[in-house]
């Protein structure tokens, strides 16, 4: 008879213990595992790197709770803990962004007899960093040097990496100015996407021009974030000359992203001569383009007046067996639209209503428009019905609360 939430797993026949566990979910009571590994105990206490592999094995399967529970079972059994059970329990922690679990056990350790070490500080900053909590990931970086544990480049990439996505680029550039160890590509990479989130082009360039300056090799992740950023300003020269001149004059390679991010920075100037040309370019580089750079792509082609080219890129995505996504459909929808091809936009609203993607706002509004400017107006107010029925469906399925955390949304989906 399973105790609480889980499944009763202590007794299964043929099944091992890591299995046992996991088969409870995030949902255990502490009495549910102190009873699964009631005849392991002893052995984790004469070999405690059997406890290791069981909480990395927990961690691995994305259950923090339940490997905090392990710990916890552990520590009122009277079993010594050490560094590498707390790293697994706060790895796990790590990659769901529970902070709070994190920072917890990092808090816990002194009390236990655990000095942290650089990789479970450096864990729980990534955790931070996950968990959008720059300032504590600050914090704790700052602490280091005071607790006998000195921040390395890992440590300072984690921490350059919570500003980047929490819009706090001056604090990145900060973090890498002054940095007490030599920094490395990703310092680097992270500084510069930070610039290139806040807009600040001319810093990101500037950061990917030193560095060969600082004996590092810049590479398509660094190239693809400034020619983001350029994207974001209207660079869209300096977008192309950064992924078809430098680029290859640097030994780089671009990939998909890199040129993705040029096509958009075109797209965003109205150059879409130039979209075509970079796109022609990608299989001379062995690239193939993705939905987002097609998606770039027919928006230029919607917005130089080119529906046609619009549609043809729409029929290429079918023949190279790449399939168009809600963005790629409503970037024609919109070309079509506009060129008072209604019949088309209606086909095309009819394929996704066939697909497996359903027609949004922008869809069913760039249809209406197509309907309204070609003067059917019967099929204009019936699109505006069918849109105002659709949204209030997608309002209704939005309202649904959601009661599963994001451990349980894992757990359940690789464990039915």
């Amino acid at each position: 008879m399973a105790l609480g939430g889980g499944r009763d797993c202590g007794n299964l026949p043929g099944v091992g213990l890591l299995e046992k566990l996991v088969a409870l979910g995030p949902a255990a009571s502490q009495q549910q595992v102190s009873q699964i590994l009631s005849t392991e105990l002893e052995h984790w206490r004469k070999n405690a790197k059997k406890a290791t592999v069981i909480l990395s094995g927990l961690a691995r399967h994305r259950l923090p709770s339940l490997a905090r529970l392990v710990l916890s079972v552990m520590l009122h059994s009277g079993i010594e803990s050490n560094v590498f059970h707390y790293s697994a329990v706060i790895t796990s922690c790590e990659k769901l962004g529970k902070w709070e679990l994190a920072l917890s056990l990092l808090n816990k350790m002194p009390q236990t007899g655990v000095l942290p070490d650089r990789i479970n500080y450096n864990a729980v900053i990534s955790t931070c960093e996950k968990g959008g909590q720059w300032q504590l990931a600050l914090s704790i970086l700052n602490s280091m040097p005071d607790l006998r544990a000195m921040p390395n480049e890992i440590s300072y990439s984690a921490a350059i990496s919570a500003c980047e996505k929490s819009g706090q680029w001056q604090w990145a550039l900060s973090l890498l100015s002054n940095m007490p160890v030599i920094a490395d590509e990703i310092n680097y990479s992270a500084a510069i996407s930070a610039c290139e989130k806040a807009g600040q082009w001319l810093l990101a360039l500037n950061l990917l021009s030193n560095m060969p300056a600082v004996r590092l090799m810049q590479d398509a992740i660094s190239f693809s974030a400034v020619i983001s950023a350029c994207e974001r300003v209207g660079q869209w020269r300096l977008a192309v000359s950064l992924l078809l001149r430098k680029m290859p004059e640097m030994k780089v390679f671009p990939d998909k992203i890199s040129f993705s991010a040029a096509i958009s920075a075109c797209e965003q100037g109205g150059q879409w001569q130039a979209v075509l040309g970079l796109l022609s370019k990608m299989p001379e580089v062995r690239t193939a383009p993705n939905s987002v750079s097609y998606s770039a792509a027919m928006s230029a082609c919607e917005k130089g007046g080119k529906w046609q080219l619009a549609v043809h890129m729409l029929c290429s995505m079918h023949e190279t067996g790449l399939a168009p996504n809600e963005m790629n459909y409503n970037a024609v929808i919109i070309a079509s639209g506009k060129s008072f091809s209604w019949q088309l936009a209606l086909g095309l609203l009819r394929d996704m209503s066939q697909t497996c993607f359903t027609p949004d706002e922008v869809s069913y509004s760039a249809a209406a428009a197509s309907c309204e400017l070609a003067g059917v107006w019967h099929l204009t107010v019936s699109l505006w019905s069918s849109m105002q029925a659709a949204t209030t469906i997608s309002l209704k399925l939005s309202a649904v609360p959601q009661v599963r955390a994001s451990e349980s949304a894992v757990w359940s989906s690789t464990h039915v």
